[in-house]
């Protein structure tokens, strides 16, 4: 998993292999906010304009944009578990951090 970044939003890019195409998403955010692109030059291309898109659709909507916190933080677990999260995380079709995210997600909402 590669990351990428544009004005403190973070965003996790992936290859595509069958359509060659990489694809991103800004992971630190509520909002949804996707780009792709055929070169590291049309991704970069593509995230900037995706934020800025996303800054104007909430100025027009006079809306305050929401703000990405740095999104990161260590969590240390025991191999076995670590290993079992990323079994249950390829089973599912998600990141690792997708799935850790939605269940800390649950854990604060409950």
């Amino acid at each position: 998993m590669n990351m990428m970044h544009y004005k403190g939003y973070e965003a996790v890019v992936n290859f595509d292999e069958d359509a060659e195409t990489f694809h991103g998403e800004v992971v630190n955010l509520r909002d949804v906010i996707t780009f792709q692109g055929n070169s590291v030059d049309e991704l970069k291309t593509a995230l900037e304009e995706s934020v800025e898109d996303y800054l104007t659709f909430c100025r027009e909507r006079g809306e305050e944009p929401e703000r990405p916190y740095s999104g990161q933080f260590v969590v240390r677990a025991e191999p076995r578990l670590h290993r079992e999260l990323v079994s249950a995380a390829r089973r599912a079709g998600v990141s690792l951090n997708k799935l850790v995210t939605s269940v800390l997600e649950r854990a604060v909402t409950e």
